[in-house]
């Protein structure tokens, strides 16, 4: 079931930004983890920014795009502390977005438009 629409995704994904910046500083994110968090909420931005749904603003990717990155990035941000050796702090955030991540993209409707 697609509960959650092209502009209820978009507001997710400004959510998700915040929560990279944030994340070094509230959970207390160093060295390759606060790095990646940063590097990460500056990507998620801009293909958010150019993502062709409502709260995109160059609407140059096409959301059904825009969701393949996230079926893919989901499980990759769930397996790389482990790969990278991640503290406990880091490795629960990085789970916990990455699984956030794959429940928004089995539930956006990704063929819609509007």
């Amino acid at each position: 079931m697609k509960i959650i629409s092209p502009t209820q995704h978009g507001y997710l994904d400004y959510v998700t930004v915040v929560l990279f910046l944030a994340a070094p500083t509230l959970i207390g994110l160093t060295g390759v983890a606060g790095a990646l968090a940063y590097a990460l909420a500056a990507i998620h931005l801009a293909m958010t920014l150019v993502t062709d749904f409502p709260l995109g603003v160059a609407k140059l990717l096409p959301f059904s795009i825009h969701g393949w990155v996230e079926r893919v990035v989901g499980p990759v941000l769930v397996l790389l502390p482990f790969a990278l050796g991640f503290d406990t702090a880091a490795r629960s955030f990085y789970i916990v977005i990455g699984i956030v991540i794959v429940v928004v993209g089995l539930l956006t409707d990704y063929q819609q438009t509007q």
